[in-house]
């Protein structure tokens, strides 16, 4: 893009995190030289490596790379979640190198392009992958910055130079969604979250009035049914609703079961759309189809392209993830990290396996976050759950706070259910549980485990079949 071109080297400070590697992606994509620093290795270090961009773990200055110490031609993006004492981000700040955050990058992104911005404390992820995914297959293309990775792309960045389109998440963390300038603004809930950075529920609704007066004149807001619409918003913005039922301008009706998968008829104002099928698992994700159906259809993609393209999407990573599913057992991994998504992944888990015993492991993210929702946690773990097992916090970006541990939601919990669990003593609680339907639940590391517990769980399943 024209904006950057002043730019041949980009270095990411904190280039592992979901939406820094796929801006060092788009970057790379356009022939920029790109490098990072990160604290770990994961599996997104490992995919940028192998795709030609140079990663280094140590923050000293020395471990910089020769070319990114040329202030010349060098922009340095970083992160919220690395702190201003980063060794590397300090030494840049101080020889006068050009610094922006993250969120102004894609800021600067939205501004020339139109941009379809996808705001709220849960289910973002989901209806911006899909709605980049249906507008892949239809003619208008588009180019996305996605925060989770999609199973179609098998990546987080869609880049198509033909396409005036362009899907993001619009972060509510530290306010970021303020950078954006969106053409199609969309918010699917406005939780209480993120109180180590608001305070209160009220200045998070404030945030997402301030993202919502971000909208370009003459753009649309879609909301989710039922949320309040923000005042001042520029001149002729349109504001739309959307709801998985009920009266809104989009919806689902006719939902059937087939299967495990469901189909739908898409009520718009313009009339009845017949026929959707979806291709993943989960009530919840009806409602994130006719966020996403409702976005590529006000932006020009036609019926036709998108009722061939919905039954193909695979999903996302770590987004209603299903690894094992027979009689014997069904296991789910799934990101959900907040009590309003542990609520709806679990609803949907009971909606589809009725009647069998459901066991979640889950590891709370965020000792704040559990300080604050620790009650909540356990009214939808209780709710949901015949068996739960609670792994240690994620503290992510945050250092401990005194007295606040998973036995704090434990506390909540009925105690015949509940079970405090190290890592590594995850597999024999297991199966001592002989959970029916297993799902484990967390944004943290929680994910590692996961090919752990799919071989304990193909043993499990070998075991029942022999008895």
């Amino acid at each position: 893009m024209k904006i950057f071109d002043t730019y041949s080297r980009i270095y990411f400070v904190g280039i592992g995190g979901i939406g820094m590697s796929a801006l060092a992606r788009f970057f790379y994509s356009v022939g920029r030289q790109v490098a990072g620093y990160d604290r770990v290795q994961s599996s997104v270090t490992d995919a940028l490596i192998r795709e030609g961009i140079s990663v280094v773990w140590d923050d000293g200055v020395a471990a910089l790379p020769p070319d990114f110490r040329d202030r010349s031609g060098t922009l340095i993006v970083y992160t919220p979640a690395v702190p201003d004492s980063h060794p590397q981000l300090q030494w840049f700040r101080g020889h006068g190198f050009e610094v922006m955050k993250r969120s102004r990058v894609l800021g600067m992104i939205t501004e020339g392009m139109k941009s379809i911005c996808v705001a709220g404390t849960h289910g973002k992820t989901t209806i911006s992958t899909l709605t980049a995914f249906l507008l892949s297959r239809c003619k208008i293309g588009v180019n996305a910055f996605l925060g989770g990775i999609s199973k179609n792309f098998n990546t987080n960045f869609v880049g198509n130079s033909r396409s005036p389109l362009v899907v993001l998440e619009a972060d509510e963390f530290d306010r970021s969604f303020w950078q954006l300038s969106p053409t199609l603004g969309l918010i699917s809930s406005m939780d209480a979250d993120h109180l180590d950075i608001y305070g209160t529920f009220e200045e998070v609704k404030k945030g997402f009035a301030g993202f919502a007066q971000r909208i370009k004149p003459n753009g649309y807001l879609l909301l989710k049914s039922g949320l309040e619409i923000p005042e001042n918003l520029a001149a002729g913005v349109r504001t739309l609703t959307y709801s998985l039922g009920g009266n809104a301008d989009y919806s689902a009706i006719h939902i059937e079961e087939i299967d495990g998968y469901y189909t739908f008829d898409l009520k718009t104002q313009e009339g009845v759309l017949p026929g959707f099928k979806m291709g993943v698992r989960g009530l919840l994700n009806v409602e994130n189809a006719v966020a996403a159906l409702s976005l590529a259809l006000i932006s020009g993609a036609q019926y036709e392209e998108l009722v061939d393209a919905l039954p193909q999407f695979k999903g996302i990573a770590r987004r209603f993830d299903m690894f094992i599913n027979n009689d014997s057992l069904v296991y789910i991994d799934d990101y959900a990290h907040h009590p309003q998504e542990i609520k709806a992944t679990l609803e949907s888990v009971r909606h589809l396996w009725k009647g069998r015993r459901v066991t979640g492991v889950f590891q709370p993210h965020l000792f704040s976050r559990t300080r604050d929702f620790a009650g909540a946690f356990a009214e939808a773990l209780n709710e949901g759950l015949d068996q739960v097992v609670l792994l240690p916090i994620y503290p992510a970006r945050e250092e401990p706070i005194p007295g606040i541990s998973s036995e704090t939601i434990a506390h909540f919990m009925e105690p015949n259910k509940c079970h405090l669990v190290e890592k590594n003593e995850l597999i024999p609680v297991l199966n001592r549980l002989q959970p029916e339907v297993l799902v484990t639940m967390g944004a943290g590391d929680i994910d590692r485990l996961v090919p752990g517990i799919c071989e304990w769980g193909e043993n499990y399943c070998k075991s029942k079949q022999r008895i």
